[in-house]
Parts: C-alpha cells; sequence; structure tokens
C-alpha cells in the first residue's frame, strides 16, 4: 500500500502565494512522474502540471509562468508553488504518483486525498 499525503493548502488573497507539497510512503520501490490536478466546484478534475523522476515538467496553459513544480526523490515528495494566484485558482487539489511497489513490482497510479486551496478577490 502507498499513501500520498498533500499538505499546504489554504485560503489567499488574490495576488498571493501558497506552497503545495505532496509525500508519499509505504510499499515503493520507485517513483516515476508525479503531478498536481485540480477541481474546481462543478467541474471535471484537470491537470495542473506535472514531473518526471528525471525533472521533466509540464504545465497547463494556467499554470504557465505562476506555478512552479518540483520534486524531492529523496523524500518521495512533490511541490507545487503557486504565485499570482487568481480567484479562478479556486479548487481541492489533488497530488498524483505513479508508484512502482513491492513486493510484487507493480506499476500503481496513487491520488492523495486532495487539499482546498480557495483565493479571495
Amino acid at each position: 500500500q502507498v499513501q500520498l499525503v498533500e499538505s499546504g493548502g489554504g485560503l489567499v488573497q488574490a495576488g498571493g502565494s501558497l506552497r503545495l507539497s505532496c509525500a508519499a510512503s509505504g510499499s515503493i520501490v520507485s517513483i516515476g512522474a508525479m503531478g498536481w490536478y485540480r477541481r474546481a466546484p462543478g467541474k471535471q478534475r484537470e491537470l495542473v502540471a506535472t514531473i518526471t523522476s528525471g525533472g521533466y515538467t509540464n504545465y497547463a496553459d494556467s499554470a504557465k509562468g505562476r506555478f512552479t513544480i518540483s520534486r524531492d526523490n529523496a523524500k518521495n515528495s512533490v511541490y507545487l508553488q503557486m504565485n499570482s494566484l487568481k480567484p479562478e485558482d479556486t479548487a481541492v487539489y489533488y497530488c498524483n504518483a505513479g508508484v512502482l511497489t513491492t513486493p510484487t513490482l507493480t506499476l500503481y497510479n496513487y491520488w492523495g486525498q486532495g487539499t482546498q486551496v480557495t483565493v479571495s478577490s
């Protein structure tokens, strides 16, 4: 079993910043791509940013220039630095990771429980 635990969400005014963290723990052999997704009220979950184990990043157009994804492979963690936040960034943010697990060496896709980000105008 693998758990992804997010932290760092909260309430911030427009123009402010937040840093989300996600730590993976459990029966981990290695972790491939990690990412952040979000679901705004009344909308489908959407990609925010992803990062490979080698550090290659990909961003949604809405995140480019404002958000930065990074990871610490030694800590099995991924981060999302969010700057210049807008009210439309309000959503539940979910961490995602592709994890190679013990003892079966099977690759599974895991999700965190989500952390609320609210940006007031």
